[in-house]
């Protein structure tokens, strides 16, 4: 039996004190870190089985909105936007009619648009091209229900047309407010609602990308426009395009595309073209626009080398009507017959009078310039028309008339 000194003894029992307080330290700091991490695993338990708000950190918090519905601002205006006006969208169908060999009618194209509820009583504004030629008119709204449709007014110029259908007397339709073009900028927010490929009430965002644009479609020039990124497809055409207070600032009427679906060029009719031709269509069934009373020859490279004019564009005056104010304004017709076409088809024009360039300093160098230069005038408005007479320009103060 080895034998130990009273050192060694004491030296032995404070290593092993120590080594005994290190474990005991060791084995607390392991319950408590895995005491820590269960309360970890047993609060997201508890936040993903239970209703309360799971903890977030300041960096995900940004993203949030400060509203109790969890959607940021702009969500809730697109929501509040739609809500208010999605029911007033309605979907157009139309159907043109023609004959076989056998003279028996039959269904020769369809079609499909979107239009705007703007009165209680029915009143639906769409485009022109939408209901263009079309014999059945079918109008469909949100709960499901289809009418038939008659066109009360429709107007190429602006490509707008107003139709009409008759809703039960204890119907109460949801419409569309019009709103302004005044104030527009671009960089605004604009919301569009239509029936793209049949898809009913599909909601798009984006922004006024230009204003002021004029685009022409087919021989139809339309000043003006509102140019959009907000997707625009087949079937959109009609549609409204919003405000972020849900007021109507245009009609959606056309793209720019290579492929005939949304490219981000997309264009409307402005609401202030449209609520004075929606008046006048719903008043009249025509749009009430001063004219003048002229017979007008697209003039062309052709004619000015056999005229020997200096000038190759603009519109020659043919004809000016007998008393009429643009006779009493001093226009001046041809003097000078001949007979411009081919042996087979042909027509009798006149040379030698006046040739319209200008009309209130809007270029007019075709027939569409010059229609679209006249096309927000009334009558008894007076426009100066600037024309090319004996070698130089002179400008002319011309009363519209109907």
């Amino acid at each position: 039996m080895k034998l130990y000194s009273g050192k060694q003894v004491l030296l032995t029992g404070l290593l092993c004190a120590a080594a005994g307080a290190g474990l005991v330290f060791y084995l607390f700091r392991q319950s408590a870190a895995d005491d820590k991490n269960t309360g970890i695993n047993a609060k997201a338990e508890d936040y993903l089985s239970s209703d309360a708000a799971f903890p977030i950190t300041d960096a995900v918090s940004q993203f949030t909105s400060n509203d109790s519905s969890g959607y940021t601002k702009d969500e809730l205006q697109n929501i509040q936007v739609y809500e208010k006006c999605n029911e007033a969208v309605v979907n157009i169908t139309t159907q043109t009619m023609g004959y076989n060999w056998f003279y028996e009618p039959v269904i020769t194209s369809s079609g499909s648009g979107s239009g705007s509820i703007i009165d209680v009583r029915g009143y639906v504004v769409t485009n022109y091209h939408v209901i263009k030629n079309a014999s059945t008119i079918t109008i469909s709204l949100a709960d499901g229900t289809s009418y038939d449709g008659r066109i009360i007014g429709q107007d190429k110029e602006s490509d707008i047309a107003v139709l009409k259908f008759d809703p039960p007397e204890n119907m109460e339709l949801r419409t569309i407010n019009f709103g302004e073009n005044s104030g527009l900028k671009v960089g605004q927010k604009v919301i569009a609602i239509g029936n793209p490929f049949a898809l009913e009430r599909t909601m798009t965002t984006g922004i006024i990308s230009g204003l002021g644009r004029p685009i022409q479609e087919d021989d139809v020039i339309i000043r003006n426009m509102i140019q959009t990124d907000a997707a625009i497809n087949p079937g959109n055409s009609g549609g409204p395009l919003l405000d972020s207070s849900g007021n109507m600032i245009g009609i959606n009427t056309m793209i720019y595309s290579s492929s005939g679906s949304s490219s981000g060029v997309g264009f409307a009719v402005p609401v202030s073209t449209a609520k004075r031709v929606v008046n006048d269509l719903i008043k009249y069934g025509k749009v009430n626009r001063g004219t003048i009373k002229v017979s007008l020859v697209q003039n062309t490279s052709r004619i000015a080398s056999y005229s020997k004019s200096k000038i190759s564009t603009g519109m020659i005056v043919s004809q000016v009507s007998k008393n009429s104010q643009a006779e009493k304004c001093g226009l001046k017709g041809g003097d000078q017959a001949i007979k411009y076409g081919n042996a087979f088809n042909y027509q009798t024009i006149y040379l030698g009078g006046d040739i319209i360039t200008a009309i209130n300093n809007i270029t007019v160098s075709t027939l569409a310039d010059y229609y679209s230069a006249l096309e927000d005038k009334s009558p008894g408005d007076q426009v100066k028309v600037t024309v090319w007479r004996d070698g130089k320009y002179q400008v002319l103060d011309i009363l519209l008339e109907e």
